[in-house]
This record gives structure tokens, sequence and C-alpha cells, in this order.
């Protein structure tokens, strides 16, 4: 059995926790396979509201297996935090696996990533601040922790013997004033490994084991592809490759085993973090559209940045993932209002672009070259609801023709469309054979 990956078509915060949470019936395993706790995943069932950012956004579903890859950087705290918080709420968690060879995130980490951020000062990322970065550095930089170290006391403090030093040596060239202890960082590292081990596996064969036994795999990715750090909007992106192929490398699968790759695509675009935005809106639409889509970062609370749905990003975003189908949410959002636009090329020098410049001075001096689009009515929430279960001809006309155009712009097909938060606010227009 082959398997489905979800992915940002965007800046992220595209809602694929609401996704990845709807597909999860369907599956048997939901795989996270990149990024870290710099990650926010809302997911709604009926009026409660739940917020991850390490755990899979299956998780609620106690049936289905729910895997933390060897792609993502995991704070051990983080994560009992929101194991604990989510036992509070009535659910075991018995159902998480986390795999033996992911890198973990450490407090020198978090410590590094504000200091070398005040020293980037115009390429500062805008980061979470979650120490994600400096333990990529250390996985590439083979002076990492994987979660296998932890159960393994002896193995541990060898390596912080040899890790904390440099890393005492690095805070301090940066002008921090922090004092690291090995003795410290050796007994938290060991009671995280004594209070994870039960969920600690080996990831890969575990999937392995599933596929080849038939099982439904649903990948979830974190954040968007155009924050990857080969495809996005270097250096202002994140740390991880966030595009359908690293799936297979953070999860421990093979590429053939992918046969669909599904993008989250928001009816308008968003982001939090600096950067050029070329199809950015200011003033009172802006403010509508943020308030009325609760634009929010779920990591940091700051307010996104929001602007029209710009189509050179998501032609872009089709070829580096292959896209196969998409799935359009916070369409309720977009209603009522006047006029709608969407970005169909970018101007520059006088000529017209619709490839994604790699460069970030030409990115910053490109402007939208823009299409209107007529606005559909506003409806109440159980309206939207209503609506989405009566079908796709119950959507308003406008509507339709926005995703339908969109669609075409692009060459794949619209399987999704989102028209609030719950799981019952989704229209499904896959056929019933690829359910």
């Amino acid at each position: 059995m082959s398997a489905t990956v979800v992915v940002g078509a965007q800046w992220g915060d595209e809602g694929k926790g609401k996704v990845i949470d709807y597909l999860a019936e369907r599956a048997d395993v939901v795989v996270r396979f990149q990024g870290g706790a710099n990650a926010g995943h809302t997911v709604q069932v009926g009026d409660e509201t739940y917020k991850f950012h390490l755990l899979p956004s299956g998780i609620l579903r106690p049936e289905k297996l729910n895997v933390i890859g060897n792609g993502v950087v995991v704070d051990p705290a983080k994560l009992i935090e929101e194991v604990d918080a989510l036992r509070g709420r009535g659910y075991e968690v018995s159902n998480l696996r986390v795999s033996d060879r992911a890198h973990v995130v450490m407090p020198y980490h978090k410590v590094i990533d504000r200091l070398e951020e005040e020293a980037k000062g115009q390429l500062k990322a805008g980061t979470t601040l979650r120490g994600i970065g400096p333990a990529y550095e250390d996985k590439v930089g083979r002076l990492g922790i994987r979660f296998v170290d932890l159960l393994e006391e002896d193995v541990l403090r060898a390596k912080l013997q040899l890790i904390v030093p440099i890393k005492q040596k690095v805070i301090t060239a940066l002008g921090g004033t922090e004092t690291l202890s090995i003795e410290e960082l050796h007994k938290q590292g060991a009671a995280w490994g004594a209070r994870l081990k039960e969920h600690v596996v080996d990831a890969s064969v575990l999937l392995d084991d599933q596929l080849r036994k038939g099982r439904r795999v649903l990948f979830e990715g974190a954040q968007g592809t155009h924050l990857c750090i080969d495809h996005g909007i270097y250096p202002f992106g994140t740390s991880s490759n966030c595009v359908a192929g690293a799936a297979a490398t953070g999860g421990g699968v093979g590429p053939t085993r992918i046969s669909t790759v599904l993008g989250v695509v928001k009816a308008y675009t968003s982001r939090v973090g600096t950067g050029p935005f070329p199809t950015e809106l200011s003033g009172p639409l802006a403010e509508y559209i943020r308030e009325k889509g609760k634009e929010y970062g779920t990591t940091t609370g700051r307010p996104r940045r929001v602007g029209w749905l710009d189509l050179v990003m998501l032609r872009y975003s089709v070829r580096v993932n292959g896209l196969t189908g998409l799935a359009v949410t916070r369409l309720d959002v977009l209603a009522g209002i006047p006029e709608l636009q969407v970005c169909m090329a970018y101007k520059h020098g006088g000529q017209k672009v619709r490839d994604f410049p790699a460069s970030m001075k030409v990115l910053a001096e490109c402007e939208p070259v823009l299409e209107a689009f007529d606005p559909w009515e506003d409806l109440a929430g159980e309206e939207w609801r209503k609506a989405a279960k009566q079908g796709y001809k119950a959507l308003p006309t406008e509507l339709r023709r926005y995703v339908e155009f969109v669609s075409a712009e692009v060459g794949v097909p619209n399987d999704l469309l989102s028209v609030g938060a719950g799981r019952e606010d989704t229209l499904d227009l896959r056929a019933k054979t690829a359910r």
C-alpha cells in the first residue's frame, strides 16, 4: 500500500492540522516528518479546540498510530507538556510513537537561537526562538543528541562532555552570559528518556511493516513549501525541508511508497516572520481578514501578515512537490469582501514574471499583477456547515468559480474544500474510489 503526503503550499498556517485530522479518519497511521515545536497545528472537534506543536494531528483518533519521524527535531520537555495536557483532557496518548533517530532540541539550542537572531540584523528569519535552527545545525554538523542517546546514559554523558564546552564557547562568542552544566543537562536528558521510553521505536521498521500489511499511511508536513530550507525564501524561512520529498527521508520510507501529494492552500496568503511578500495587504482590509480569519501564530501568538492568493507561489509549489490535489481552506473568511483579487504574475523591471525568483532582492522589488473576482455572500456558521453537507453545488456560485479558476490555472484538481474550522465544514470532492 502506498502513502499520502500532506504539505503546505504557501508559507505555513494553511490549515494542515484540520486537513490531517479530517483525512486521519480513513488512515491507519499519521506521521509527522519534519520541523519541530516551531510548528503550530490547530484541530477543532465539536466545540473543543486543540493546538499541537509536536504531536501529529491525528493523535485525537486513539485507534490510529501517530508517529514522530526521524526528520523532526523534538523538544522533549514540550512533547511531555503536550502529552500531559492531552491526557488531562481524557486522551491516553498510548498511540504515540517517536523515532529513536529523531534529534533532540537541547536547552543550549534555544539560547543560541536567540543570540544568533540578535546578531543577524536584517538577515534574521524571525524565528520562534524554540532552538530549531541550531538543533538542525548540530544534526548536519554531527554534534546532535538523538532519542536513542537519551536511553543510554553513558552515551549521553560522553556526548555532552564533548558538546557542552563547544556550545559554551559559541554562547560566549555571541555575547551570551549563560553557563552550561554537563551534570544538569545529563540529569535532564536521562529524565526525558525515562519518561518517553515507552514511546520510542525504530519508526522506519514500524512504517515499513504497516505499509507491507496494506495499511494507509498519512505523512504530515509542518510549515510550508515557501519556508523550506531549499525551496523557500532563503534565509527568511525555516531550517528543514518542507516539501513532499522530505516525507521519505523524514519518515524512513522509500519514495516509491508515496502515491498522493495533497497541497493545502489558504484561499488568501498569510505568513509570520520577515522577508518579501509581494501580495501583502495593509490597512482596514488586512485587519478585517486578520481578525475574521484569526490570523495569529499558533506557536507565537504574533499577528500574521496577510495578502491576496499568489498563483506564482502556488505554481512553484505544484512543481517542487508534485502535487496531485489541492485542499483549499478558509474560503469562508473571504466571504463578503467587496472585491477579491488574485495574483497571476509579478512585474519586475518592466517584465512579467511567472516563475518564483530565487533572489530576495528581485522578489522584494516585484509588484503583483492582479485579476479581480466577484465576491461571494457571507453565510452564517451554520449555513456554511449546511452547505458543506449538501455538497459542492450548494456553495455560492462565485466561490465555485474562484476555486475552479485556481485549479485550472495551476493544473491540479481540488480534492478538498474547507469553509470552517470543524471536521463537518469540509467538502470532499474526490471520487469515492479514491477515499
